[in-house]
């Protein structure tokens, strides 16, 4: 994956992101499940001293994607799922949340993302296995396998608000080294950047990153329609198995606008 990648991961998960951080602090303020031996105020603690900025505009597709993931989370634990892998996790508090006897979380990210989280999660009991990757270089998954990753078991995969930030082939590359370690039983659940047919991708992507306040630093680069994005995933080995919109979730949500996906190796 290309340097301004690597660059982007540093902002993300280095405190230097509003986008990160302004996600962290309206996800604090949602009403939502946890594990009898998980923190319901894992993600309060996690975003102290951060401030939402722009990120409330966003509050009902954000509302839309904390129920989907935290569902999904929720229903592999009931189905015997031991390993939970978030990709690009931020300030992601699920693997505190979560917590359950017996279930590993893993985080990939850039080791620069994860420098802060590291020091804000001193305070919150046993967490995640931090697996640290340069997304430029570094083989995903060897870096799963280097953490204590078991290839051969079911694992849940979540990406969630990522790819929008990574060109096409790349959401096939990352997705594919996913692929490439994801057992019989495994399963993606993923937010995809959608837009209606008809219309370039490209007017849409320049549009959006014009009208983001971090449009430049933090650039989208790819919004597709439905069957495009999906596309990819089945490119990357990954067969669809079900897709909602945002407004499925939260009806005040935009609709066609973001795709909440739930995949299985194909």
């Amino acid at each position: 994956m290309a340097d301004w990648l690597s660059r982007l991961l540093f902002r993300r998960g280095g405190g230097g992101s509003r986008t990160a951080q302004g996600v962290a602090v309206v996800r604090s303020g949602f009403e939502r499940p946890h594990t009898p031996d998980g923190d319901p105020d894992a993600q309060s603690l996690l975003s102290q001293g951060m401030r939402a900025g722009r990120a409330p505009l966003l509050r009902d597709h954000l509302l839309a994607r904390t129920k989907f993931f935290d569902a999904v989370v929720l229903d592999a634990l009931g189905r015997g799922i031991d390993q939970i892998v978030i990709v690009g996790a931020g300030y992601d508090d699920r693997a505190f949340r979560f917590r359950s006897p017996g279930v590993r979380f893993f985080e990939l990210d850039h080791p620069a993302t994860q420098a802060d989280k590291r020091l804000r999660v001193k305070a919150l009991g046993d967490g995640p296995t931090f697996v640290a990757a340069d997304f430029t270089r570094d083989s995903v998954a060897d870096a799963l396998a280097g953490g204590g990753h078991d290839a051969s078991r079911p694992t849940l995969f979540i990406c969630e608000g990522l790819v929008i930030y990574l060109e096409a082939n790349e959401i096939v590359e990352l997705l594919a080294a996913l692929r490439s370690c994801a057992a019989e039983g495994s399963e993606l659940a993923i937010s995809l950047a959608v837009h209606p047919e008809g219309v370039p991708s490209s007017a849409v992507v320049n549009a959006a990153n014009v009208a983001r306040r971090g449009g430049r630093g933090e650039p989208w680069r790819t919004i597709l329609p439905t069957a495009e994005h999906l596309a990819l995933l089945q490119k990357a080995g990954w067969a669809e198995e079900e897709a909602r919109d945002d407004s499925d979730l939260v009806p005040q949500a935009r609709p066609m606008r973001s795709l909440l996906v739930r995949a299985r190796p194909g």
